[in-house]
């Protein structure tokens, strides 16, 4: 090989080497570095210092307040929050990533929907000295993007574009309560008992009337395949569906509003219009626990107080030197957690009024002449040939 081709060689070795060492060079740029303001919105939030939450968002505000160990929904008369909801939110807020940093020009603020008065959402956190911990205004989604939004912590300035949509945030109060009162399996009922006004009073026990129409029990055996009535007309027999009406009514109660009963500064408030929790309905399951249910009507609306009682009293006791079976064992464990839940079911739901959804009211309130039809006749028996 001549020393021109070696020269040659040289040069081209050299120029390999250099363009090898930008090339990693930009590669390694390209791999570290990332737009500014990339990154998560919020960041270093203690979740044991959050005392109170604000969600604003269409004119509406919710305030969640923590005045002990659990969250409260003071616009409803402080109703315990559902702590999945909280815990929901927080984390909503927290996963927020930003892509970069986009402006903090205040005069572009309205435009981009990240003022206090026209984002679509803000969610702020307070300490219990009502000083801000932190929070997010989520403005406008950015044009031309797939769910794209500009948001800003609340206290600073500074304007992001997130990396991807934001999940929604409910903005109905009635949203952070455990709008479930109780769920009852249909193989666990023992009776129902359904009271109409005149035999069902306000402040005392049930009173048995012979009303028809005011007073009736339906009997469950086997599993709830068996349905029988006390004193059924002769005649007469139980409608499917109808009786299946009462049932949906009970098995799985929830409600839509919910008022303190003691709240006489609220001017819709149950009680301060007079209204009469004349229709009861008692729901006996086979550990001998009742859920009771007084019921109102109130124009179309229905409004519900309820309680519970486990009424086994008998003491639950352990006899000294003598060995019980697991199965006697399971049964005593199985009667106190039953009575334990009655009690904090009972003490849950003391004072409070329920509006339900219109089917339930109903159900709890049909009466004895919507559940009963007309025993169908029996041919009559052919004559015999002569």
């Amino acid at each position: 090989m001549s020393n021109r081709n070696l020269a040659i060689l040289g040069v081209a070795a050299v120029i390999m080497v250099a363009l090898a060492v930008v090339a990693s060079h930009l590669s390694g740029t390209a791999a570290t570095s990332q737009p500014a303001g990339a990154g998560y919105l919020i960041q270093g939030l203690d979740p044991d210092q959050i005392a109170s939450i604000t969600i604003e968002g269409g004119g509406e505000q919710i305030i969640l307040n923590k005045p002990g160990k659990n969250f409260v929904v003071a616009n409803k008369d402080n109703y315990p929050a559902k702590i999945d909801e909280i815990n929901k939110l927080v984390s909503i807020c927290l996963d927020i990533r930003t892509a970069r940093f986009f402006t903090d020009n205040l005069a572009n603020f309205k435009d981009l929907g990240v003022t206090d008065e026209d984002a679509h959402v803000v969610v702020k956190f307070f300490k219990a000295d009502s000083s801000l911990l932190t929070g997010v205004i989520i403005g406008n989604p950015k044009p031309r993007t797939q769910g794209i939004a500009y948001v800003r912590r609340a206290g600073d300035n500074k304007v992001y574009e997130t990396t991807s949509q934001i999940p929604w945030i409910n903005k109905r109060a009635i949203e952070y309560t455990d709008r479930q009162v109780v769920n009852i399996k249909r193989e666990d009922i023992n009776s129902i008992t359904v009271s109409g006004p005149s035999a069902a009073d306000e402040n005392t026990p049930i009173v048995l009337k012979t009303s028809a129409n005011e007073f009736y029990v339906l009997r469950f055996s086997d599993g709830g395949g068996t349905i029988t009535l006390d004193n059924k007309p002769e005649g007469k027999k139980l409608k499917k569906d109808a009786v299946g009406e009462v049932l949906e009514a009970i098995e799985s109660v929830s409600f839509d509003d919910v008022n303190a009963a003691v709240n006489a500064a609220d001017s819709n408030n149950a009680l301060r219009k007079n209204l009469r929790f004349d229709h009861r309905f008692d729901c006996r399951l086979n550990d001998s626990t009742v859920y009771t249910f007084r019921l109102a009507k109130d124009g179309d609306k229905w409004l519900a107080r309820c309680t519970a009682l486990f009424m086994d009293q008998s003491d639950v006791t352990m006899t000294k030197g003598v060995t019980e079976s697991l199965e006697e064992l399971k049964k005593k464990e199985a009667k106190l957690l039953a009575r334990d839940a009655a009690d904090e079911f009972a003490e849950k739901h003391k004072g409070w009024i329920y509006q339900i959804p219109a089917y339930q009211g109903k159900g709890m309130t049909k009466p004895l002449a919507e559940l009963l039809e007309d025993q169908p006749k029996q041919a009559a028996e052919p004559n015999a040939a002569n």
